[in-house]
C-alpha cells in the first residue's frame, strides 16, 4: 500500500485519466471530461450572457456550438489561466461572410478575472462572459492538468 501511495505522490498524472474529449452542455451549465465515452469528471461552468444558440458574429455574447479543438494554452491572460477554442472554423467564417458580419474569435476556456477569483462563488451562478466558457480557478487548475492541447471539444445546447 505504501508503494502505491509513493508512486501516486511522485507521479500525480497517474491519478488523472487520459482525456480524449471535452463535452459541454450549455443548457445545463456543465462541462464533462471524457475518456473512451465515460465521464472522468464534471465542472459547473458559465457562458456568454446570451448563451442560447450558436455564435454567428462578434459581440453577440454567445458561446459557439459544434466541434472544435483546444489548440493552445495561455498562462498570461486577463483571466486566471486559459485554453483557446479553435473558433471560428471555415463553416463559421462562411456563415459570417454570408451575413456580412465578423464571426468574432478568441473564444477561450478560462478561470475568473484576475484578482476576482474569490468571487467565483457568485460569478459562476450566472452567465457573465463575452462568449467564453468560465470555470472557478481551482477547476481551471484541474482542467489544465488533465487536458492536453489538441483535445477535441464538443459544445451543444
Amino acid at each position: 500500500m505504501k508503494r502505491i501511495f509513493l508512486l501516486l505522490t511522485l507521479y500525480p498524472a497517474l491519478l488523472n485519466a487520459s482525456v480524449d474529449l471535452v463535452k459541454v452542455v450549455k443548457s445545463e451549465n456543465r462541462m464533462m471530461l471524457m475518456e473512451g465515452g465515460q465521464v472522468v469528471t464534471e465542472y459547473d461552468v458559465a457562458f456568454g450572457a446570451n448563451p442560447k444558440g450558436h455564435k454567428f458574429q462578434d459581440g453577440d455574447e454567445r458561446t459557439p456550438e459544434g466541434r472544435y479543438t483546444l489548440d493552445y494554452k495561455k498562462e498570461d491572460s486577463s483571466f486566471y489561466r486559459s485554453m483557446h477554442i479553435s473558433y471560428p472554423n471555415a463553416e463559421d467564417v462562411a456563415k459570417a461572410d454570408e451575413l456580412g458580419v465578423s464571426p468574432g474569435g478568441f473564444i477561450m476556456l478560462h478561470g475568473q478575472k484576475n484578482g476576482l477569483g474569490w468571487l467565483s462563488f457568485l460569478f459562476q451562478k450566472f452567465n457573465w462572459t463575452n462568449g467564453c466558457i468560465a470555470l472557478t480557478n481551482s477547476d481551471m487548475d484541474d482542467f489544465m492538468e488533465r487536458v492536453d492541447v489538441g483535445t477535441p471539444i464538443e459544445i451543444q445546447w
